[in-house]
């Protein structure tokens, strides 16, 4: 007899802000003590609207005021197993991620503290491949490059 995953959904938003050919990104602070770059944003609270989440996150990770301006796209992932579970948990994890496209209109850059992340900086897009980084980035800067009409890249 098979053991059932234990399932776990999370939705969350994230802010794709480009700037004179640079990206802001977050760098992400694994538990494992393991850092990679990515997209500033998060999860969604219990009744927030993704829109008003983006900006919150963006602001708690880098420091900046963002207007969203546009939905980029939806991008749905699903790990068996994912590397952060809890030992012994295995895990059916989908992820729901709302990209949108954002402009700075506020704040100044600064590192969150006691977060998911640890550091905020701009990196000049064509630098952006030699970064360790997660894989929402290239999904994220791909939606931003292609906007597809339907909001998904393959």
């Amino acid at each position: 007899m098979t053991a059932e995953l234990e399932r776990r959904q999370r939705v969350a938003a994230y802010g794709v802000c480009v700037q004179d050919g640079q990206v802001l990104l977050a760098r992400w602070a694994a538990p494992d003590g393991t850092h990679a770059w990515t997209v500033p944003g998060g999860g969604l609270d219990h009744g927030e609207d993704p829109y008003e989440a983006v900006i919150r996150e963006v602001r708690e990770e880098t420091g900046y005021q963002v207007e969203p301006e546009r939905l980029l796209g939806i991008h749905s992932q699903r790990l068996l197993d994912p590397p952060f579970a809890r030992k012994g948990s295995p895990k059916d994890f989908h992820g729901l991620r709302i990209v949108y496209a954002a402009r700075v209109v506020g704040g100044s850059l600064r590192n969150e503290v006691g977060g998911s992340t640890d550091l905020a900086a701009w990196f000049p897009l064509g630098e952006v491949a030699g970064l360790v980084r997660v894989s929402l980035v290239d999904i994220a800067l791909e939606l931003y490059r292609s906007r597809p009409e339907v909001g998904r890249v393959p």
